[in-house]
């Protein structure tokens, strides 16, 4: 289902390497908030754990996967600050038939589309998560890769983190990219700012054609030069502050998912 409140925006920060690109043909414009729930409508660093029983109803625990770049590792904030960390942290408080959460990291700062899709290969964690959640993207538009690149992969990373949700789709959870041009690092250059919707305008299309659930945290990351605490030290990535503003976002449609 698609819930949609409307803000004007301002935005924050993203990734690590980052460079110059053509500009894409999508304006900046004040963007829907978006959440994607397909599962309530049909209703009415490289961190990793393992475990081996996976069932939430009888008090047993509860896997998380996060796969994506800077924004999931957290650069530049504490450990227990970045989103992943936040968003267990706020299940355990809310999941009471759960005695456990496990989270497992697979992220790193610089990676793209391409390098996710080896790092997933490589540590190939098990099929057998209850929650999956996916932000990737923004290292595609800094270093310039060619965008059929992130058309091809975006969805196969889509259709990695249902594997590793079991099969459930209704698991899953894709996060937009924020907008790094709203720091001191991107200046407010507004060609960053059109790029990146062109990467998430086509994310949000493929959640939607294919019900995925997709939330959408770009509009907070765009009040960034408005207001520097929500802006890392380092001038570019999102804050502690910041990443608890997209838990505030993620966590009611995992519960959902729960």
């Amino acid at each position: 289902m698609k819930l949609k409140l409307t803000l004007l925006c301002y935005s924050l920060g993203v990734l690590l390497s980052f460079g110059c690109s053509d500009s894409s043909e999508y304006d900046i414009q004040n963007e829907d908030i978006e959440i994607i729930d397909e599962q309530e409508e049909e209703e009415t660093e490289e961190e990793s754990g393992e475990e081996t029983n996976n069932e939430t109803s009888n008090g047993s625990t509860l896997k998380i996967l996060s796969l994506g770049d800077s924004y999931t590792i957290g650069q530049s904030v504490c450990q227990t600050c970045r989103f992943p960390e936040q968003l267990k942290d706020s299940l355990k408080r809310r999941v009471e038939s759960t005695s456990n959460i496990q989270l497992n990291i697979i992220a790193r700062t610089g990676w793209t589309t391409s390098n996710l899709k080896n790092a997933i290969a490589t540590q190939n964690p098990e099929n057998d998560y209850n929650l999956v959640t996916l932000l990737i993207g923004v290292n595609n538009e800094f270093q310039n890769r060619p965008f059929s690149i992130y058309e091809t992969e975006f969805p196969e990373l889509v259709n990695t983190a249902i594997q590793k949700a079991r099969g459930d789709k209704n698991k899953v959870i894709v996060v937009s990219i924020p907008d790094y041009a709203y720091t001191p690092f991107g200046n407010g250059n507004t060609i960053i700012s059109q790029r990146l919707n062109r990467y998430n305008g086509f994310a949000r299309d493929y959640c939607s054609d294919n019900n995925i659930s997709y939330v959408f945290i770009t509009d907070i990351t765009r009040e960034g030069l408005d207001k520097p605490e929500l802006v890392a030290s380092d001038g570019l990535h999102p804050s502690a502050l910041a990443y608890t503003r997209f838990v505030d976002r993620i966590l009611p449609v995992a519960l959902r998912k729960l």
